[in-house]
């Protein structure tokens, strides 16, 4: 049985204060696609003002090989974004941030939930048959603004999504403060309803939590997990330095452990984390 594993090194940068010159980034990437990674969130296309640090989208992605079955997903948060994400060459994907926390929503992209619905709507229309389309629901198991929020919330947005044809859908614990019980029961309730085609988990955890996340995920029978080399990345807002991915190098093994194959070169995440590392302690 596989899983799919997002490595999302585009998480992982977005908050470093000093920009990473583009042909480091390229070349780090190059080393995740010659470890067998395949699936890669790995920048944005959103305005340099707010993300200084995915200015070179564009450059980025036209310096990779040819995705060649492999998936290249970059974040867009408007209908400007998608303009530049459908005239990229190399792109196979783009992502767009959906929080259930109205705070949260209007902080992350400058528009209402209510005004998120006809975004998506049009970015449906716009990426059929060009570009894959994956939502990411942040804040799908609580937030810390005292928002409202249920697990009914949650399954009525999984709803209204596969409505408008979106496919795929990835639940994020956006603050990483959700405890690996309650990801479990929202999952289970999520492929109960839904099935667990199309469906993921991106969650952010302090080092000692990452596993217990990762293991309530699987319980749940949800096997699309996310997460970044040294755990890098995590919400900048979170309030908690310790908040970050999923370790890749931890999570990964954990999978195969459990008989579910990556693609991965296991061997090769050592000296990968220690680059991640590198790069955080030059750039961040």
């Amino acid at each position: 049985m596989e899983a799919k594993w997002v490595e999302c090194p585009r998480d992982a940068w977005q908050g470093f204060s000093r920009f990473i010159p583009t042909e480091e980034k390229v070349a780090f990437l190059k080393g995740l696609l010659a470890a067998g990674f395949r699936h890669l969130d790995l920048t944005s296309f959103v305005s340099p003002k707010w993300v200084p640090q995915m200015a070179d989208a564009e450059a980025v992605l036209s310096a990779l090989p040819p995705p060649g079955g492999r998936t290249y997903l970059a974040i867009v948060a408007n209908e400007k974004g998608l303009e530049r994400a459908l005239a990229t060459p190399n792109l196979t994907h783009v992502g767009y941030p959906f929080s259930l926390s109205e705070t949260f929503q209007r902080r992350n992209t400058n528009r209402s939930i209510e005004a998120s619905w006809p975004l998506v709507a049009e970015m449906v229309e716009r990426t059929r048959g060009r570009l894959g389309l994956v939502v990411y629901l942040s804040m799908a198991f609580g937030n810390p603004y005292g928002d409202p929020w249920g697990v009914e919330a949650v399954l009525e947005a999984i709803g209204r999504l596969r409505e408008l044809g979106v496919r795929e859908i990835a639940l994020a614990d956006t603050y990483g403060v959700a405890e690996a019980q309650r990801i479990r029961e929202v999952l289970e309730k999520a492929v109960a309803r839904f099935g667990p085609g199309g469906l993921g988990a991106h969650l952010h955890a302090r080092p000692e939590e990452a596993l217990a996340k990762a293991e309530a995920v699987l319980e749940a029978g949800v096997f699309w997990l996310e997460g970044a080399l040294a755990g890098v990345g995590g919400c900048p807002f979170a309030g908690d330095e310790l908040v970050g991915n999923l370790p890749t190098e931890r999570v990964l093994p954990f999978l195969e452990a459990r008989g579910l194959a990556t693609g991965v070169d296991l061997s090769r995440l050592p000296h990968l984390a220690e680059e991640a590392a590198r790069l955080k302690l030059r750039y961040a």
